[in-house]
């Protein structure tokens, strides 16, 4: 892959610093925390407590529980809610792709910078953050976290992430809402090459509660390929290789083909009510958060 860059600057840090994420489906009865919630009303009554996590306002401890029972427990007010934020990453090895030119144009580094401004808009509003780095050659974790003192260690994680291996959506969906304890909104970046497909994966995430968004990340010469003639293509994650010729018929095939694909995930998605949105490296990710996402009151 490129040589690594850093993730976004100061500037762009203080504009996400001015965004939040949005659940509008989130199951009835999600925890409260640390959010204001759009409710109407003031009241500063005490509600409940949750578990203390890192990055949470130690002035918000109960010293008096903590005394008696030697945990940590965090007082919640009425008029306060709190959203979980799950941000997963596909870092099987197609995500490392175009391995030369421009950085901006690598499918992992896109995503890296994609995921890890998500983060930076959800620590700064104090939600419970969690970012999965997912392949079959293991996964990665960063928090469940909270605060924006939280910013620093959650971009060196996942500017740090590597590809390699594959991806099997279903698997890797279904594990991770099998084992989170909270749902709540759930963003995922990958490019959707997996073997087994993932409707299974996100059936099981929607039946936990979660509000799905599923980030279709491709490189522009995945959308038009800049190849012709006599080829041997050799799949970057199993390694099984198929002869080709590509001439204008086979181009246009591969386009329609590409078009379906899309369309059908699409499709499958809006009967789901999972946001989908379809996006190539050469889109800048600030236009992906700034513009798509508040299209679809994801951020606001």
């Amino acid at each position: 892959m490129a040589d690594k860059q850093k993730l976004f600057d100061e500037k762009t840090r203080r504009k996400l610093q001015q965004l939040s994420l949005i659940a509008s489906r989130v199951r009835a009865g999600a925890i409260k925390g640390e959010r204001r919630s759009k409710r109407r009303g003031t009241s500063i009554e005490f509600a409940d407590y949750r578990n203390y996590t890192q990055g949470d306002d130690l002035r918000r401890l109960d010293w008096n529980i903590y005394a008696r029972l030697e945990r940590p427990y965090i007082k919640l007010l009425e008029d306060e809610e709190d959203l979980a934020v799950h941000l997963i990453l596909d870092t099987s090895a197609s995500m490392d792709w175009p391995q030369e030119g421009e950085f901006d144009q690598n499918k992992l580094a896109y995503a890296q910078r994609l995921m890890a401004a998500l983060a930076y808009i959800a620590l700064s509003n104090n939600d419970r953050t969690t970012i999965a780095a997912m392949s079959n050659a293991g996964t990665r974790h960063f928090g469940p976290a909270r605060g924006r003192g939280q910013g620093v260690t959650m971009m060196n994680f996942v500017q740090a992430l590597e590809t390699g291996g594959i991806t099997d959506l279903n698997v890797a969906l279904k594990d991770y809402a099998l084992r989170s304890s909270r749902p709540g909104l759930c963003l995922i970046a990958t490019d959707m090459f997996s073997p087994s497909g993932y409707i299974e994966g996100l059936n099981v995430l929607l039946g936990k509660g979660y509000e799905v968004a599923l980030l279709h990340i491709m490189s522009p010469d995945e959308v038009e390929p800049p190849l012709g003639g006599d080829l041997r293509l050799v799949d970057v994650e199993t390694g099984i290789s198929q002869e080709v010729t590509i001439d204008g018929t086979m181009r246009d095939l591969y386009t329609r083909r590409l078009a379906a694909w899309r369309d059908d995930i699409r499709a499958d998605c809006a009967r789901r009510g999972v946001h989908y949105v379809s996006v190539d490296t050469s889109t800048p990710w600030e236009r992906l958060v700034l513009y798509e996402l508040r299209r679809l009151g994801l951020v606001r």
